[in-house]
């Protein structure tokens, strides 16, 4: 009998390249990440790794096992929603992620609205890093965010549900275009604000000029006030914006969703707090 645990490692490997990187990413030492993929060998009876050197990569028969796993780790999802269902109102801990202006704008409305036996623990995380988190179950639940011009991210274990728009603006200036001279401030290389200021400007034909990397779009507005440079800022980061700053509302936009582990969407909690995201929704000046 095949090992979901196991299974789990594997998907995690066939995702993530290496042992070591596997083994940091769900708190396991290497040697016990490669005990258990030498166990699950011997469960299935074939070759499902290739090792040479520290290099590791699947056999043919480790690619359609981990194939497989998706299917077995979805149904073991659904069948954990579907018995939390039979005990009536969802209770205990739910895990949440959510990016900073979700965090402090949309959840506190939201986390009023949750059953009152729900315990919602919320940690605040880039939605680069939501995939890898929820995958190893460190967190049931995730608010994301995808912008224009930058594709969203797929990942078969994980499915979404679409919540809210936004429409970006840009500071001190009435287009892109129009800020090609202009220093820029923008989020840290690596996330998706970063890749969408980028490209946004490329779009309009130059690169920016890019002075300073922040990630709190409070402190960006105020660099922008201080006229340390322009950015692109979504609305619920700029519902109070520091004198001195001007925004530009642009044909763009970005999306948030609620994201979560696929076969999990029916467990009471998760929908409960996606109702309860819908409400606060209603509240926000958007």
């Amino acid at each position: 009998m095949l090992d979901p645990r196991k299974l789990r490692l594997l998907r995690e490997l066939a995702r993530r390249g290496t042992i070591a990187a596997v083994a940091e990413a769900l708190t396991f030492t290497p040697s016990a990440v490669s005990q258990q993929l030498s166990a699950l060998e011997r469960e299935a009876g074939v070759p499902l790794l290739e090792r040479t050197g520290r290099t590791v990569t699947l056999t043919p028969a480790g690619s359609l096992l981990v194939e497989h796993a998706q299917a077995v780790l979805e149904q073991l999802e659904r069948a954990s929603a579907a018995l939390a269902s039979l005990s009536g109102e969802p209770a205990g801990p739910l895990r949440i992620g959510a990016f900073p202006t979700a965090a402090r704008v949309l959840l506190p409305v939201a986390l009023a609205e949750l059953p009152a036996a729900l315990e919602p623990m919320v940690s605040e995380i880039d939605p680069a890093d939501v995939s890898a988190a929820l995958r190893a179950g460190e967190l049931d639940l995730a608010l994301v965010h995808e912008y224009d011009f930058v594709p969203p991210v797929t990942d078969a274990s994980l499915e979404t549900e679409p919540l809210f728009t936004e429409v970006m603006y840009l500071t001190n200036r009435s287009s892109v275009a129009e800020a090609r001279q202009d220093p820029w401030i923008t989020n840290k290389p690596g996330t998706l604000c970063h890749t969408m200021a980028i490209r946004a400007c490329q779009a309009a034909g130059f690169e920016p000029r890019v002075r300073h990397h922040i990630d709190d779009f409070d402190t960006i507005l105020a660099f922008a006030a201080a006229g340390q440079g322009v950015a692109l800022v979504p609305r619920l980061a700029a519902l109070s914006p520091p004198q001195g700053v001007r925004l530009a509302p642009l044909p763009l936009g970005r999306r948030t969703l609620a994201a979560f582990r696929k076969g999990y969407g029916e467990h009471p909690a998760i929908r409960a707090a996606v109702a309860a995201f819908h409400t606060a929704i209603t509240r926000l000046p958007l």
